[in-house]
């Protein structure tokens, strides 16, 4: 991979938070030349640790007001990762959710167009704008009915790029991630992923919640989904290959939550958890089962999950082990 990405010019935005930063981690490692932009806003897991090692030059600003043309010139490829993701927050307030996740797009997509014409674009989207599934798995043409706020601005988000592709001829392919978990991401609370709180709660040896229980789900270990970004990006080189489309990216075989709280245990070597019912204000958002059919992806790059759902536990578990206090203290 070093040969493939060695002095390429990458811009990451949200590149100090979870996915973002192990996407730096590893172009840094393939000889990248990496700029990683975030807001480093509280409550999103965003923190400048997440970059150690990494190589990457990390620039302090927010999509929706600070001059982006500077950082788009030149770039070869973007990674881009910046968006809100809390569904309870996007409720609470709409407003602020489209902003981030709307008008700061288009901003980015505008400098890029100016300053960058013939970069690469990799964006994350979300599988939450399906909604409640009306069949499993769920493929790409599976009817868009977003369940909340934030699914809404998030298909409005990967549809703004996908126009580019469409309009400009700009390289562009959208990849809709299901629950992603592993080593950098957010433990504080579940804003991020409730995988999170599980982890800080098994690691302080106290009861996690499991909410239902009988619903499925798939997992994608941060590798994984590095690794699938990765390709995203080599596939826009191939003309009539990725540029235009949105892929679902799954991760390992469906498991119910209650199967995956008792795979928590496991590869923790310790711990419990309460089994409860989902929370109304949850309740009303929740869009049930749900597992991705990711063929079309596997089938054009090759890609495929290599990290089993009980060994990215495990590695997840120890890698937070000695480090939980500083992921617990203020993000900075």
């Amino acid at each position: 991979m070093s040969g493939v990405w060695h002095g390429r010019r990458v811009l990451v935005t949200g590149g100090a938070g979870f996915l973002g930063s192990a996407l730096c981690q590893a172009l840094g490692e393939a000889g990248a030349e990496v700029v990683a932009l975030d807001a480093l806003m509280p409550g999103t897991g965003a923190r400048r640790r997440n970059l150690d090692g990494s190589g990457a030059r990390l620039v302090e600003g927010d999509l929706r007001d600070m001059d982006l043309h500077p950082l788009a010139e030149g770039v070869d490829v973007l990674f881009n990762m910046a968006g809100q993701t809390s569904h309870a927050g996007s409720q609470a307030d709409p407003f602020t959710d489209l902003a981030i996740n709307g008008h700061a797009q288009l901003r980015l997509i505008a400098a890029l167009r100016e300053a960058a014409p013939l970069a690469r674009v990799v964006h994350a989207s979300t599988r939450q704008f399906y909604g409640r599934p009306r069949s499993l798995p769920v493929a790409e043409d599976h009817p868009i009915v977003p369940p909340d706020a934030n699914g809404v601005s998030k298909f409005a988000a990967e549809q703004y790029w996908l126009l580019e592709n469409r309009v400009h001829g700009r390289p562009v392919t959208a990849l809709r991630l299901t629950n992603c978990y592993g080593p950098r991401m957010r433990v504080v609370d579940a804003r991020q992923t409730f995988l999170g709180i599980w982890v800080r709660r098994v690691l302080e040896g106290q009861p996690f919640e499991v909410w239902g229980g009988e619903q499925l789900r798939d997992f994608s270990y941060v590798d994984d989904v590095v690794a699938a970004f990765l390709a995203a990006a080599l596939a826009l080189e191939t003309p009539g290959g990725a540029a235009g489309r949105p892929f679902n990216l799954g991760g390992d075989a469906p498991v119910s939550l209650q199967s995956l709280g008792d795979a928590m245990v496991a590869a923790a070597g310790e711990g419990s958890y309460l089994l409860k019912t989902f929370p109304a204000e949850r309740a009303a958002i929740d869009i049930g089962s749900y597992h991705a059919d990711d063929s079309a992806f596997r089938a054009l790059t090759g890609w495929a999950p290599r990290v089993a759902l009980a060994e990215g536990l495990r590695r997840t578990v120890d890698w937070f082990r000695p480090r939980l206090a500083a992921y617990l203290a203020d993000e900075i």
